[in-house]
């Protein structure tokens, strides 16, 4: 059995196994949203795992601020454009990490990256996974975020709890998918990244 095939069939995640699965060799395959324009800006994220000792791993999300132009009040990752001076997605999600919520960049164990994710509002995201220890202090921007917390890990995970659904827009049915957590819908972008973690660790490199 290989070694990403024993993370996903764990129990429970641990950081060992995912520094393992993360280790092993993969190929970049983009994916992709439906309708995806032919021109994309270059943009990252960081998908933060906490590293709870009694809780285990739980997943950090922010609720953008809903007086927000692009994507108000809904559940997304730290993150943003790539600006020029960064020298890799990874430096991206770091430097908006820690503009977003307060999150120093040193306290940040990045593992490795995800495949690209291709919106369809035109953004290239890379998704950037790093494991966050606690204790830490997070000071949110106002601005931007309205409320940062925290999900399980193993419930994101759960295929049971990656619903499929469907939105008419601009005369197109687009397909999506979600994963409601309580008060939070966590769908679009953010949940299709959380979909592609779930394939990172269940399928085998090619």
């Amino acid at each position: 059995m290989s070694q990403n095939k024993k993370v996903a069939k764990q129990a429970a995640y641990d950081v060992e196994l995912l520094r393992q699965c993360f280790a092993l060799p993969r190929v970049n395959v983009p994916v992709r949203d439906e309708f995806v324009p032919d021109q994309l800006r270059p943009a990252a994220v960081l998908l933060p795992i906490v590293d709870r000792a009694e809780a285990g791993l739980n997943v950090l999300l922010t609720r953008r601020a809903d007086h927000l132009h692009h994507h108000p009040g809904q559940i997304s990752f730290p993150g943003g454009r790539r600006e020029a001076e960064d020298g890799s997605p990874t430096i991206t999600a770091l430097r908006e990490t820690e503009e977003e919520i307060g999150l120093p960049r040193s306290r940040v164990e990045v593992l490795g990256e995800l495949p690209d994710y291709h919106t369809g509002t035109g953004f290239c995201i890379t998704p950037i996974v790093g494991v966050i220890k606690p204790p830490f202090d997070l000071v949110p921007d106002s601005f931007e975020v309205a409320e940062v917390f925290e999900v399980p890990l193993e419930f994101l995970l759960n295929p049971m709890n990656h619903q499929r659904h469907s939105m008419t827009r601009e005369g197109r049915v687009r397909n999506y998918y979600a994963m409601p957590y309580g008060s939070y819908y966590i769908w679009g972008a953010t949940a299709g990244i959380i979909l592609s973690l779930w394939r990172f660790l269940n399928e085998s490199p090619h």
